[in-house]
């Protein structure tokens, strides 16, 4: 015993018991999250397999950039190792191309579209209200919030708010329905999608070019996030 601390042995088999306790924690968590997704989903018209691959898919595809456009600008930068014949106390200029690669990001763009497609064309015939209208006043909506609560940040790029969309989303659904859902999680899934995409990235073009940043995925960084909720939250509703 030292200063009436009393220190203890224990075995190798508690020991291990911890480690997989933990371990089995660290696994069973993502499971247990990925579940409630997919039977969220499963509410969709999705089957259970179909459901978890499709999260898988977003999840894993969040790391695959397609690039579709290079924007170039202009950068005057001033080479110290020349001098200008007109003022020889200045810095011969000298222009430097500062290419910025446009990417569409697989899970967070491209197989969102493609879900909130799928779900819409299977599950219209299910609702029994109009769509088109509620739709285009959702995806306007929410594509205004977006492009409103969006950040340009110079050198980083454009960062979308985690939760903002995907709530302004579920607002629309079930404003526009009065209640919980099919309808209600249809029109806030394929509000909330393309509102991101909307304002989050392309109406943000403009401002691209003065980020200073030498990629760009439309749906990856700053908005996969984002896109992630808009793409579960208003499964919950079904």
């Amino acid at each position: 015993m030292t200063n009436g601390i009393r220190f203890q042995s224990v075995g190798v088999l508690p020991v291990l018991a911890i480690i997989l306790l933990i371990l089995l924690i660290i696994v069973m968590v993502p499971l247990l999250f990925l579940g409630m997704i997919g039977a969220a989903f499963t509410r969709l018209g999705l089957s259970w397999i179909s459901a978890l691959a499709v999260v898988l898919l977003i999840i894993l595809g969040s790391t695959v950039n397609i690039p579709v456009y290079t924007v170039k600008r202009e950068m005057i930068r001033m080479d110290h190792g020349g001098v200008s014949l007109d003022d020889p106390f200045n810095a011969w200029p000298r222009g430097d191309a500062w290419d910025t690669v446009i990417s569409v990001n697989l899970g967070g763009a491209v197989i969102p579209v493609c879900l909130a497609l799928y779900v819409l064309f299977t599950a219209y015939p299910l609702i029994a209200i109009p769509l088109a209208l509620p739709l285009a006043g959702g995806i306007l909506a929410v594509s205004l919030v977006t492009y409103a609560s969006t950040r340009a940040l110079p050198g980083i790029g454009l960062q979308v708010p985690l939760l903002i969309p995907a709530l302004s989303a579920l607002l629309i659904g079930l404003v526009v329905t009065g209640s919980p859902g099919l309808a209600a999680a249809v029109i806030a899934m394929v509000s909330g999608i393309f509102g991101v995409l909307v304002g989050g990235n392309l109406a943000q073009g403009k401002k691209i070019r003065d980020l200073g940043v030498p990629a760009v995925s439309i749906g990856g960084s700053g908005t996969f996030g984002a896109m992630l909720f808009c793409c579960i939250l208003p499964a919950l509703l079904a």
